[in-house]
């Protein structure tokens, strides 16, 4: 059976209004991201807008030293380039597909357009960007925290993202993500499956036990998910998309059925 996509898989777009929704969809073409895709080079300018479905995309900053750290990520409750709608047409961060997946891109020019319009759109995209500076800014004092805590945090906020407990993840895309070496997210993660947390095998990380792992959080985590539940599209919002106009789209894509 085909995959079934559709654009209001992601929330920002499931929230839309009729009216902004059918001006939109024409231009919004899926896209298969694959693990480790670059979306935007630093300083790059932004010439797409993307709008993850079923995929992860991570804001990573690299220092002069080499070390690289991720300050944000991305899944289904956003979109990327938003430095460009705000009006900067590149971002210092680079983008990179944390997990692969689907998701939809536009032309910049586009959404900007209707974004300068007013309407759900930019109240939604501003809520959005507050949401991302609050993950920022949290992302920065986790640092301050030991390994185990900082994989702990970033697999809850993984999962959170995704549909299934399991999901493809290296030690080494945990290392680059955080900052840290491969070896110290390789201990930490086995103290993880020695109770019972997780479950780790050859590139793949299942969460068996999540309140195991909550426990190992401070409450910055919990603090900042109620806060984006706040800023974010509530889910009965999303639900009344279902009333959106059905328009089929083939997508160059094998096996894929786009629903709009």
């Amino acid at each position: 059976m085909p995959i079934v996509h559709s654009p209001r898989q992601n929330q920002i777009i499931a929230a839309l209004s009729v009216a902004e929704y059918t001006r939109l969809l024409p231009f919004l073409e899926l896209v298969d991201m694959s693990l480790g895709q670059v979306i935007y080079e630093p300083n790059a300018r932004i010439s797409y807008v993307y709008f993850p479905t079923t995929s992860i995309v991570a804001r990573v900053y690299q220092l002069e030293s080499g070390i690289s750290r991720q300050v944000s990520m991305i899944g289904n409750e956003g979109i990327t380039g938003m430095s460009m709608l705000l009006g900067c047409n590149s971002t210092s961060a680079a983008v990179i597909v944390q997990n692969a997946g689907y998701g939809y891109r536009i032309r910049a020019t586009i959404l900007k357009k209707e974004f300068e319009s007013g309407g759900i759109l930019q109240q939604l995209l501003l809520c959005f960007s507050q949401a991302l500076l609050l993950q920022t800014e949290q992302c920065a004092m986790d640092s301050r925290q030991n390994i185990e805590q900082q994989l702990c945090r970033f697999l809850l906020m993984s999962r959170d993202r995704l549909s299934s407990d399991s999901f493809v993840m290296t030690h080494e895309l945990v290392g680059n993500m955080l900052g840290v070496r491969r070896e110290s997210v390789t201990q930490a993660a086995q103290v993880l499956q020695a109770i019972g947390a997780i479950q780790y095998r050859r590139g793949h990380i299942t969460m068996l036990n999540r309140e195991l792992i909550e426990d190992r959080v401070d409450n910055g985590y919990a603090v900042l998910k109620e806060e984006c539940k706040r800023l974010l599209p509530k889910k009965s919002v999303v639900a009344a998309a279902s009333n959106f106009p059905k328009v089929a789209k083939v997508a160059k894509v094998a096996k894929v059925a786009i629903v709009g």
